[in-house]
């Protein structure tokens, strides 16, 4: 168990890397292959006619005259060590981890996406519990009572709610329950630690919104995967045994059907963590998917290569706990 742990510990590092090396050449080399020259990608954090003297400046804090190498050694190095950057007559201190410093806004990246990380955590972790045990307990109901009416209505539903984009259930719940009945009026993040009760009462839209399509998704797949083991001979025998339904249901049903759930999970899991920027933005919450956005409207390429790395941290490392539940859950995963 330890040594499958540790090839799947070096495995992720590998990937992370590689991420990384990706994310950076898209970001810095493919704006090159498309026309633009270092002066020209410099000139967009200096304003209209921009000096010689500002445009070297810039080109020498991010890196731009630097080769790729030298420019990705740059940035991994600083993550683990930190960076300082020279602005005019100014020097800057980018502190371990340096994910990067926004010469527009004069700021760290990291600090800025460490505020809005409590955000983003409470709505991808919130709705996650709510899509898992809806999704799961929905499409096992489902599974046993196939073809009733149950089970009908059931995946009807998920099909439409899998229709669904997220953007218009959130601005329909917002309608419905903010403006028409204002239940949850005035909707604003409240932090955990300040006051559970208003933390969770402004965070039941963003869930409901969020956990509508994705326990839409995991009730179809719970109900295949649950169709398809319920036929095995493993579980008739366990039937012709007497063991309690329950127990033929949950400890060989659906533990055998988990393995593509849990999958899914930790993929969309990690997706969230980078930030829920759909959700975020429709709710006004002040997450790290809104802070992509805004990244994205102003050009700022360090916050963009910053929330991507992170957005890549987490999916590597929410596939490695899937892993190490895998041998949990199946151990002959541990021989692969």
């Amino acid at each position: 168990m330890i040594a499958f742990i540790l090839k799947r510990l070096v495995t992720a590092m590998v990937l992370l890397l590689v991420i990384t090396l990706v994310t950076f050449v898209i970001f810095f080399e493919l704006p090159k292959l498309a026309g633009q020259t270092s002066d020209s990608l410099a000139a967009q954090y200096v304003g209209r006619d921009p000096s010689p003297e500002a445009l070297e400046a810039v080109k020498q804090n991010l890196g731009l005259d630097k080769n790729l190498v030298a420019q990705y050694w740059d940035f991994v190095s600083g993550i683990f060590g930190g960076r300082e950057f020279k602005y005019g007559p100014d020097a800057a201190t980018c502190h371990v981890p340096c994910f990067g410093y926004s010469f527009k806004s004069h700021l760290e990246v990291w600090p800025q996406i460490q505020s809005r990380l409590s955000v983003t955590l409470s709505v991808a972790f919130g709705a996650a519990i709510l899509w898992l045990v809806a999704g799961v307990s929905v499409g096992v109901v489902s599974a046993l009572k196939r073809g009733t009416i149950f089970d009908r209505l059931s995946m009807g539903v998920a099909l439409a709610a899998v229709s669904l984009p997220i953007f218009f259930t959130g601005l329909v719940l917002q309608l419905l329950f903010k403006y028409k009945f204002p239940i949850f009026g005035g909707l604003h993040y409240v932090p955990l630690t300040e006051n559970p009760i208003y933390w969770a009462k402004n965070l039941v839209l963003p869930w409901v919104s969020l956990a509508f399509i994705y326990a839409a998704l995991y009730a179809r797949l719970t109900r295949a995967g649950m169709l398809e083991v319920m036929g095995e001979d493993y579980i008739r025998t366990a039937r012709a045994k007497g063991l309690p339904r329950r127990t033929v249901v949950v400890k060989h049903g659906l533990r055998a059907a988990m393995t593509p759930i849990v999958t899914i999970f930790g993929l969309d899991l990690g997706l969230l963590l980078g930030g829920a920027v759909i959700t975020e933005s429709v709710f006004g919450l002040p997450g790290v998917g809104q802070y992509a956005v805004q990244a994205i409207n102003a050009g700022d390429l360090p916050k963009i290569l910053g929330v991507t790395t992170l957005g890549a941290f987490f999916v590597v490392i929410c596939n490695l706990v899937v892993d190490i539940v895998y041998a949990f859950v199946d151990p002959r995963v541990r021989r692969a």
